[in-house]
């Protein structure tokens, strides 16, 4: 193989392990401190998805989520607005990345929006976690706020 010929390879190579991403939003009956707060809290995110969750609020701070599936490990925060996250699940390829998740809360009159911006997906799975947000956060969160818990 020739450099020219390597260089293409490997730029084929790269383009196909391109990281996926995606934005996805959900209107939630609950105002945004109270959203930030449970999302950060070990027995209400257990509460809202229906498993177990331990979660050291505090950058710098590690979380797991749905029995362990999910973990990573908290970099940013801006109280009642924001939250960033390393983040992965069991079954993300051992030599891939932690993905980058951003929390964004807005506040509206009817509630929040809750906006995440998932990025750095290992390649091909972004449509499946997408997915995977709608049914096992959004869809239980819906139905969790919109009932009157009290925080956990």
């Amino acid at each position: 193989m020739n450099a020219d010929e390597s260089k293409h390879k490997q730029t084929e190579e790269w383009e196909t392990k391109m990281a996926d991403q995606f934005t996805i939003s959900v209107i939630l009956p609950a105002g945004p401190e109270r959203l930030y707060r449970a999302w950060l809290s070990s027995e209400e995110h257990a509460a809202f998805t229906g498993s177990a969750a331990k979660i050291t609020p505090r950058k710098g701070g590690r979380f797991t989520a749905w029995d362990g599936y999910i973990m990573g490990k908290t970099l940013e925060l801006e109280p009642f607005h924001r939250i960033v996250q390393a983040w992965r699940t069991t079954d993300f390829p051992e030599d891939a990345e932690d993905s980058r998740l951003e929390i964004v809360i807005d506040r509206l009159d009817c509630g929040s929006k809750l906006t995440l911006n998932h990025s750095n997906l290992p390649a091909g799975r972004g449509a499946e976690f997408k997915q995977g947000w709608e049914d096992y956060y959004f869809t239980l969160m819906k139905t969790y706020f919109s009932e009157s818990h009290e925080p956990a």
